[in-house]
């Protein structure tokens, strides 16, 4: 693996070796790292993870990219840190990157019974009553988006998918993340984390799941796990994490931190990932 600062603006394409590169590396509430979003890079591909509402900043920011540039998406949940940009992404792109650029419409990684909660609960109320469609109809998620479905693996007891995206294998698994009171991945609201080419893990945000680690640490070449720097009922704590065994903990970055990261010994993990690195896996 290498890490190297992006050399803005950054080239969303590259000669074959899977690279990730995070806009932000924060949590909803930091005032510095911007929200934990990130890029998937491989060969002529690129794929956008989540685009909170620090995105439209952290995106030219960290990267020297603009809306223009970014084709696809995958959106793992519904709070506004991972979301929260996507409306302003979807009416830049259909009101001017397409008649100005002659860009085509967006990409879109998502499930069907996501979307239906993605668009009826988040993006509807900014985004339907722009226009009308051709047809005569308010406009839907498919006006912005061409949509791709990641094939089902299993629902039960923890929801996975799976897909091919341009050369970029993911496979989707869910986490118990919201509600609080939800026991299980089966029993909590839909939240995706990823493994992505079979050797990189990204927990997308969870609560700690233990049992989700051991799923996926042995498949993994590199981790990448949210972590609060406080007990938190719906996300992964530094105490929860430090539980871990010491050849997992090794090869484990840690992202969804605070802004007092600074003040937390993680010399046990492999430390933070940063955002406005390249972390290039060859």
């Amino acid at each position: 693996m290498k890490v190297i600062p992006v050399d803005k603006p950054l080239r969303l394409s590259n000669s074959g070796e899977l690279e990730i590169v995070f806009l932000g590396v924060g949590g909803a509430f930091s005032q510095t790292l911007f929200n934990t979003n990130f890029l998937i890079i491989k060969g002529d591909a690129h794929l956008l993870v989540d685009f909170g509402t620090t995105g439209p900043f952290s995106l030219p920011a960290s990267t020297g990219l603009t809306l223009t540039d970014i084709d696809a998406i995958l959106p793992t949940h519904s709070h506004c840190d991972h979301i929260g940009g996507i409306e302003s992404l979807a009416l830049w792109n259909r009101y001017v990157a397409i008649p100005q650029f002659g860009k085509k419409k967006l990409s879109m990684i998502i499930s069907e019974e996501y979307e239906e909660i993605l668009w009826n609960y988040s993006l509807r109320g900014g985004m339907e009553q722009n226009e009308y469609s051709a047809e005569g109809k308010p406009l839907a998620m498919s006006d912005f988006f061409e949509l791709i479905r990641p094939q089902w693996i299993e629902r039960e007891p923890r929801l996975k998918l799976e897909i091919d995206f341009q050369g970029i294998h993911i496979e989707l698994f869910g986490t118990n993340h919201v509600p609080e009171q939800a026991s299980s991945a089966s029993s909590a609201f839909i939240t995706h984390g990823l493994h992505i080419d079979g050797r990189i893990f990204v927990s997308g945000d969870t609560k700690f799941d233990r049992e989700l680690l051991d799923i996926y640490a042995d498949r993994s070449d590199y981790m990448f796990h949210d972590a609060s720097f406080f007990p938190n009922p719906v996300h992964a704590s530094l105490e929860e994490l430090r539980t871990l065994p010491a050849d997992m903990k090794e090869k484990m970055f840690l992202v969804h931190y605070g802004d007092a990261h600074a003040n937390y010994d993680v010399s046990e993990f492999y430390g933070y990932a940063q955002k406005g690195m390249r972390y290039i896996f060859d």
